[in-house]
């Protein structure tokens, strides 16, 4: 079997950046998702298409096909007091916000100017070229729950 669209994949995986630095793995064969829902980048979707169990391969995706490039737009000035009075808010540190349409985002400091923070919006891996080392280790139907809900479910899920 051949990974087409709508079908559930579990691969192993190993993301690295340009420097060679580990950003995340997967390496028991586990991590599963369905090809055309959006549950991974679409990077790493496209390249998957037509592979087949056991397959094994590497492939370095742009940042446009993963995360996005680095946009300095996302970068914002928010006042002190919209964080916890208790916490010391030093560069490097992320918080969790909402953006002005109500979607919930993750923001990182940048620096802290006096009375003034400095968020960046991008998400952490916009703007990294990323490398897969992928293998297939199953590929199958979705079901018609799955396909419904747009993600996988396990065997032990259920749902009312």
């Amino acid at each position: 079997m051949k990974i087409q669209d709508k079908n559930i994949v579990n691969i192993k995986y190993t993301l690295t950046d340009n420097d060679k630095n580990v950003i995340d793995k997967s390496e028991d064969g586990t991590f599963s998702f369905l090809i055309g829902a959006g549950n991974i980048i679409p990077g790493l979707e496209n390249a998957l298409i037509d592979k087949s169990v056991g397959d094994a391969f590497d492939v370095s995706i742009n940042p446009e096909d993963a995360y996005g490039v680095y946009n300095d737009e996302l970068i914002h000035q928010v006042p002190r007091t919209q964080f916890p009075p208790d916490i010391e808010v030093e560069a490097g540190m992320q918080f969790q916000g909402q953006t002005p349409d109500g979607q919930m985002t993750v923001v990182q400091v940048k620096e802290v100017k006096d009375d003034m923070v400095f968020v960046d919006n991008n998400h952490p891996l916009a703007g990294v070229q990323l490398h897969f080392a992928v293998e297939i280790t199953d590929i199958r139907e979705a079901t018609k729950t799955e396909l419904e809900h747009g993600h996988v479910h396990d065997s032990n899920e259920h749902h009312a």
